[in-house]
This record gives C-alpha cells, structure tokens and sequence, in this order.
C-alpha cells in the first residue's frame, strides 16, 4: 500500500515537472492572424483599434445582433458578414476557409488557441459573399 501511494506521488510530481517545462519554455505558438484584405473606410483601418476588437468584438456583436433581431435596425457597422468579408482571405490555391475545418480561418486562428468555441456559425456563413457570388448556372429543378 505505501508502495503505491510512493509511486502515486512520485507520477504527480513528473507530471508537475513536465507541467512547469512546457510552460516556462515558451513553447506555446501564438495563433498566425490573417492579415485583413482591406481597410473598413478611408480613415480607419478596422470598425474599432485593434485592441478594442480583440477584447471586445464579442460585446459589439452580440450588441448589434439585438439591435438587429430586437429592433429591426440593420447596418454595416459591427456586422458580421462585414467582419467575414473583410477578414476571411483565400489560401493559395483560391480556397477560402471555413471556421469547423481550418485553424487557418480568421476566428478559428484565435478563438482556437484561447479555446473558445464559436457558436456564430451554426446559422451564419464563415465564408465571404464573393465565394457564394461565383455563377455556378442555373439552379436544378426537382
């Protein structure tokens, strides 16, 4: 009995050196942001600075989606086809990213690695209007 609780011990300490190692080496990637691909008008480059957005961009959404549902009001500020418009940019190969399948996608890079779940796409698209705007022809009939 003294023996297991000797190794029970002996593993909570390993696990708590391992634990501390990783930690203070550093070795925790920070998320790789996707650069906006344009500014938000001629005087500002985003709705709000940086640090505002990163903060709180969670508060303007949810504000505007009442002001939208609630109060039938509907703009482009703090509007979160605008935010996917701007922010969601292609890969490579023409492909853009969608928020369940990519750390690439603008949210998922940071949303990920703060392990914060997205619930916005489960009725929105986090895909920008110019991929659904492509001519794919005419819609078949049943």
């Amino acid at each position: 009995m003294k023996i297991l609780i000797i190794l029970r011990k002996l593993g909570l300490g390993l696990l708590l050196v391992m634990i501390v190692n990783s930690v203070s080496s550093g070795e925790v990637p920070m998320p790789e942001i996707p650069k906006a691909k344009n500014n938000f008008s001629a005087e500002k480059a985003c709705i709000e600075p940086v640090d505002v957005m990163r903060r709180q961009h969670g508060l303007l959404l949810k504000h505007y989606r009442y002001d939208t549902m609630r109060r039938g009001v509907r703009t482009s500020e703090y509007s979160l086809i605008a935010c996917i418009n701007c922010h969601v940019t292609a890969d490579e190969s023409g492909n853009y990213p969608t928020v369940h399948h990519s750390s690439k996608h603008f949210c998922s890079s940071c949303h990920t690695y703060a392990a914060v779940n997205i619930d916005c796409f489960q009725c929105h698209t986090s895909q920008p209007q110019e991929y659904f705007s492509t001519d794919m022809g005419p819609v078949p009939s049943e």
